[in-house]
């Protein structure tokens, strides 16, 4: 079976089953701050499991797009140098949310993986493990109970504990035992494990390879409470409604139904593997010592094309970080296969080509987004690498340097440098900056400094390196997801409030469901009391979206007594919306209440969410299609709109963006709200972006129609927010800025409406404020700044003329008052009104009059001091600029340093300059 073939028939087998089959969730979590990249199936179904979503299907099956490179699943170090281990990977799950438990979801894992018309595969070559119990949970029996009906030997059934047969979501949550899968691949990987002469018959439970994992059930039966004061861990309480959550790799299932030792050797591999040889002159399986660098470079363009295709851009941080790192060892790799020109960008091709298929995302203008990307890193990289190589030549000629002029066998170093024995050594963390910062091979980088007749620095090396695991670690800990209040995941299980917000701000005759306060549920609630508020139905818009959440009120039904303030809304599971209120009047679940929100705010709102949408469109238009929503914000005075993008828009591209914007307005374009599927939604063109979650049946798809257009529409997006009727509705449309907020992610900040007319009449009057000033029409403003800067270049330059020649005599006034200390000519002094800079020229000036000599000079500005010494370079063998301004430094309260010939210091202590010039003398002495 092609990895095409395996995919289809996992999906086809549990669809036939009554599971509905759903599309693999972006990379990209959405709304999950706990997470790096999406790393199994499980994640997308995360809020089903905690209770806080209720969908219209109780059984799942997908094929997840999965990434373990960063963050606590961390594969990355392993990829090409073992047989199972990838950065990007496919994960085949089945899912039952309180439907099917241990029984079924074993009869079907069984039936698929060795039935004759599915996988087929050999009943003698499966072992599988359970819970043996641990902890205080018991042995999971009924799975040991399950498999032997489905006519597993007890033999081949293995009880292992907590580490390897007890799954978690996270500290706290659901979770519950696992039963594995394993496969046996027979005698001729054990013998690879075990080197050669190592046995064949090594029993289940070795580590040789030879027994691998296919497929995990995992039974969610337990919540984990928060650990009290004193305990480890938190208790555990039965799940209302267990669940099953399972994973089986798409690459192993591949090896196994293909007969291969390696995932690399299978279908999904290969084709990449043959186009890297393409470009280099090495053969995969001929030139073994090179098969992790092709393993490498197939696994990582693979990973690289699906983060990018997903909305990640290479960067310095968080997930850029992340990308960039596997694209560089790509490329690294790549490059060690001897090429004649680097072809990682190739590669992405081949991917394309492979998998668009199965993943229409990767094809069309999304692709030719991912080339663009993936061609620049590459050429970043090239120059990267020129950089490092520059880098690596300069910090041999500095080590070189210093010990040539020091004899001392306990020298004051560079940091990291050390005497060891009297032997030269190379420090570990310069050697890791090269190899981590620039790309460097660290073999290359070992024989290079060998080459120096240098030592390595192996193990500052390995504790750089650890560090640096550490730092990514820390900078994606993410954060732990509660389950949903229970009151609130009950009453969602029978209940959905009905969203009266699309047809207006006030409706009658809503029933109150529910009543939580801080102490949990309760029937009623007395004046003044706050608590959170289920109606059967609102008009009161709760936050989602990116749109901020009404305020109001509850009314009874005539609107003449106010029963309560309404502060705000939101989910506290999907389909539920809580109102947070104090109340006005007494109140009790059961009694009937109108709700009115704030019309005004609610217009606002309008406004800027429908601009957002006319801003998107305007900006795919003018920067690209590859432009993707990463946030907003849509709030009464501003619209904020966070997107992919590389670069920095510059202002007319931004006059462009403001302009479409208006002219869409101006059309008084209809909007239209259809509910429809969200596969035909898809397919009619609309939208659907990051960090939103949709639901798998009817979504609400919001339409700028404009038949004038090829497609009949300027914008289609999936989107639950509140919208004008009519562009004209708007009124007007205003930019405030763009800005970077992250690599690879630019922010707009908009207004509308009336706030933009305000703004507008405001910049005006500015404008004509400054015309009269400068003497000018309106229109001749830009000239006559123009002339006022020239004026002002002309008036910068003769004063600099005259502080050049005032330097000049103040340099001849301060040697003539030079001292000397055992034959060293010294100026010592301070200079009034002097700022760096100018100490830094005035103190050149003087060594170059002195010809031998040292120099010392201080100013004080706003409070701080400012300290420069020169030595020149005749006597740098014997005096060291920067250890003179250390000393200098203690006495004005500050710290500094430098090189031998100059250093810089600065001070808070102004009252201690004349101190601090006093001791140049004596310390010179000392020093000579």
């Amino acid at each position: 079976m092609t990895g095409d073939d395996i995919r289809g028939t996992f999906l086809k087998f549990f669809e036939s089953r009554d599971h509905r089959v759903v599309r693999s969730s972006s990379l990209v979590p959405a709304n999950d701050p706990t997470l790096l990249f999406t790393n199994a199936g499980m994640n997308q179904f995360k809020d089903v499991f905690l209770g806080l979503e209720q969908r219209d299907y109780k059984r799942a099956t997908s094929c997840q797009k999965c990434v373990r490179a960063g963050g606590k699943h961390n594969d990355l170090e392993n990829v090409g140098f073992t047989n199972r281990h990838h950065t990007f990977f496919e994960m085949l799950g089945n899912f039952s949310f309180g439907d099917y438990f241990r029984k079924d979801a074993i009869a079907f894992a069984w039936e698929l993986i060795t039935g004759q018309h599915w996988f087929a595969i050999p009943k003698d070559k499966i072992y599988v493990t359970i819970f043996k119990g641990e902890n205080g949970v018991p042995r999971d029996v009924e799975a040991g109970k399950a498999w032997l009906a489905q006519g597993v030997p007890a033999e081949r059934i293995f009880e292992f504990g907590a580490k390897e047969n007890f799954w978690a979501m996270g500290d706290t949550g659901p979770c519950g035992p696992c039963s594995e899968i394993h496969y046996d691949m027979g005698p001729a990987v054990s013998d690879q494990g075990h080197g050669v002469g190592g046995t064949k018959e090594c029993e289940f439970g070795c580590e040789c390879g030879r027994y691998v994992e296919i497929w995990n059930l995992v039974f969610m039966q337990f919540n984990r409470l928060p650990a009290a004061a004193g305990e480890a861990q938190g208790k555990l309480i039965p799940l209302p409604r267990p669940s099953v959550d399972t994973g089986a790799g798409l690459e192993r299932l591949a090896a196994v139904l293909q007969g291969k030792i390696s995932n690399f050797d299978t279908d999904l591999f290969m084709p990449l593997i043959r186009e890297a040889e393409k470009h280099v002159p090495a053969k995969y399986g001929r030139d073994t010592k090179l098969d992790p660098s092709f393993r490498i470079v197939a696994d990582h363009s693979r990973a690289t094309t699906f983060l990018i295709a997903d909305g990640v851009i290479p960067s310095n941080e968080g997930r850029g970080y992340v990308l960039r790192k596997i694209m560089r060892r790509g490329m690294r790799h790549a490059r060690l296969l001897g090429p004649e020109k680097p072809f990682f960008t190739d590669m992405i091709v081949a991917v394309r080509d492979l998998m668009g298929g199965a993943y229409p995302e990767l094809l069309g203008e999304a692709g030719a987004h991912v080339l663009k990307v993936v061609a620049e890193e590459e050429k970043r990289f090239a120059r990267t690498i020129a950089v490092g190589l520059k880098e690596f030549q300069t910090s041999l000629e500095q080590i070189e340097e210093y010990m040539r002029v020091v004899e001392d066998p306990d020298p004051e170093l560079p940091e990291g440098i050390e005497y060891k024995e009297r032997r030269k050594f190379y420090p570990g963390d310069w050697a890791f900056k090269l190899y981590d910062t620039y790309g460097l091979p660290r073999d290359f980088i070992e024989d290079a400094v060998r080459d120096a007749r240098l030592q390595f620095d192996q193990g500052g090396f390995e504790a750089a390196m650890e560090e640096q695991r550490t730092r990514a670690k820390a900078s994606w800990k993410g954060t732990s997801k509660a389950v949903a209040n229970p009151a609130y995941a009950k009453l969602a299980e029978t209940f959905r409030t009905e969203p009266d917000f699309y047809f207006g701000t006030a409706t009658s005759d809503c029933r109150i469901e529910a009543i939580v306060t801080k102490e949990g549920p309760v029937n009623e609630i007395r004046k003044g009391q706050e608590a959170e508020v289920v109606l059967d139905r609102t008009s009161i818009y709760a936050e989602s979206g990116g749109q901020v959440a009404d305020v109001g009120g509850f009314y009874d039904d005539s609107g003449s007594l106010h029963l309560a303030d309404v502060r705000g809304a939101y989910y506290p599971v999907a389909g539920l919306v809580a109102h947070r209120i104090v109340a006005k009047d007494d109140l009790q679940v059961g009694d009937r209440v109108a709700t009115v929100a704030d019309a005004g705010r609610r217009a606002h709102n309008m406004r800027n969410h429908t601009a957002t949408h006319l801003m998107n469109a305007a900006l795919r238009n003018i920067l690209g299609t590859h432009v993707k929503q990463a946030g907003s914000l849509v709030a009464p005075d501003h619209l904020r709109f966070d997107f992919s993008h590389f670069a920095a828009i510059d202002s007319s591209e931004l006059a462009d963006i403001e302009q479409q914007v208006n002219e869409e307005i101006l059309k008084n374009l209809e909007l239209r709200t259809d509910i429809m599927n969200i596969d035909d939604a898809l397919a009619s063109g609309a939208l659907a972006f990051f960090g939103d979650k949709y639901p798998e049946s009817n979504v609400r798809v919001v339409t700028i129609a404009d038949a004038a257009l090829p497609r009949g529409f300027y914008s289609k997006e999936l989107c639950g927010g509140t919208h004008v009727g009519r562009t004209g509705e708007i009124g007007m449309f205003k930019i405030m800025g763009e800005q970077s907020v992250a690599a690879g992610v630019r922010r707009i900040e908009a207004i509308s409406g009336d706030r933009a007319l305000a703004d507008y009449q405001r910049a005006l009057t500015v404008l004509r404020s400054a015309a009269g000033m400068l003497n000018s029409t309106e229109d001749g403003i830009l000239d006559a700044i123009e002339r006022q800067l020239e004026t002002t270049k002309q008036l910068e330059k003769q004063l600099e003329a005259l502080k050049r020649q005032s330097a000049g005599s103040l340099a001849d006034g301060l040697i003539e008052g030079a001292k000397e200390v055992k034959g060293v000519r010294v100026v010592a002094a301070q200079v009034p009104g002097y700022d760096r800079a100018a100490l830094r020229q005035l103190v050149d000036a003087l060594r170059q009059k002195l010809g031998s000599g040292v120099v010392v000079l201080a100013s004080a500005e706003d409070g701080k001091v400012a300290l420069i010494t020169g030595v020149t370079k005749d006597l740098i063998p014997k005096l060291h600029a920067g250890k003179i301004i250390q000393d200098l430094a203690k006495i004005v309260g500050g710290s500094g340093g430098g090189k031998p010939d100059l250093a810089e210091a600065g001070g808070k202590d102004t009252s201690a300059i004349e101190t601090a010039l006093s001791n140049v003398y004596s310390i010179l002495d000392r020093s000579l």
